[in-house]
């Protein structure tokens, strides 16, 4: 059986950098996935993604991304596209990021074959907790991308019955 994850990337206490952990969230709430699909919240791992991404077949990344675009519209990136440019000077927690940690695996063989970054353009990552209307309202489009991505693996992913309400424990109010 093919080892697939599928990762959430960002910190849920800077705005919509929340968008990784928050769309692997509802994907767990409201899709039934098969046994070797991991759904993991990386949180901002660094150069700590990259044994996350040891040993698999794919991986279907889920962040934030600094594009061209209106907050909260999708880009998705192939393993080529993200190691296709150069590396960035680390000026924050949340860097390096995907394609470093990427790189390293590369690197040390341990890449998986098949990496695909399903990207939200965020409207703001200053420190705070939630969501803008933008991108929140991009989170079903963004899981309904996982999904298409998954299928595209031969995972299927069909609506769980019932679903459950997705823990989103960083929004709750005391």
């Amino acid at each position: 059986m093919a080892r697939v994850a599928v990762i959430g990337i960002g910190n849920v206490l800077t705005g919509d950098d929340a968008v990784g952990p928050h769309v692997v969230r509802v994907l767990e709430a409201t899709r039934a996935l098969p046994p070797g699909v991991e759904v993991i919240d990386a949180g901002t791992p660094g150069h700590d993604l990259t044994p996350f991404l040891a040993g698999l077949d794919a991986a279907v990344i889920v962040d934030a991304v600094k594009a061209k675009g209106a907050p909260g519209e999708l880009r998705v990136y192939g393993k080529a596209e993200l190691l296709g440019r150069a590396p960035v000077l680390a000026l924050s927690p949340h860097e390096p990021g995907v394609r470093e940690a990427l790189m390293i695996a590369e690197l040390a063989g341990v890449s998986p074959p098949l990496v695909r970054l399903v990207g939200v353009i965020p409207a703001a990552t200053g420190t705070g907790i939630g969501l803008s209307e933008a991108v929140r309202a991009a989170i079903p489009e963004a899981v309904a991308r996982v999904v298409a991505e998954l299928e595209a693996l031969g995972v299927a992913a069909p609506p769980r019955l019932p679903p459950v309400e997705p823990d989103l424990w960083w929004e709750r109010r005391p």
